[in-house]
């Protein structure tokens, strides 16, 4: 592995110097052997993934090989002969706009202009009750 300075081992071996005022020693190395218990767990984690990795890696690389390589020119298929779904749905709703669309803006002018005559009406009797007061 690189860049590790200590293994489990070199953790579990260190010895520190005591002084007069220092660390508690059996606090010292129930913390350590914690710290140890970590590192092994993280060392097992790291070479599963290292193995899983390679074994993806060589699934990638049989099945690479196994699939033809695609080419980078395509069979063109004739369009002339080839309707696409979305063409025939272009071409529909052009065909809606069309027919549908005349008859709505027909129908929209002519609801506009009878709005417009009605408030129209409205605001002229409305004046005529004014004018009574």
């Amino acid at each position: 592995m690189a860049n590790v300075i200590y293994t489990p081992n070199d953790i579990l071996e260190q010895e520190f110097k005591t002084k007069m005022r220092g660390y508690d020693p059996i606090e010292v190395d129930e913390f350590l052997d914690n710290v140890i218990k970590d590192y092994e767990a993280y060392n097992k984690e790291l070479l599963t993934l290292r193995e899983e990795n390679d074994r993806l890696k060589a699934k990638v690389e049989q099945l690479s090989k196994a699939q033809p390589a695609p080419s980078r020119v395509k069979e063109a298929a004739p369009k002339s002969s080839a309707v696409t779904n979305f063409d025939i749905l272009k071409r529909l709703s052009n065909l809606e706009r069309e027919v549908f669309g005349k008859k709505l803006d027909q129908q929209a002018s002519a609801q506009t202009s009878s709005d417009f005559g009605q408030n129209y009406t409205q605001d002229e009797s409305d004046i005529e009750k004014t004018r009574q007061f």
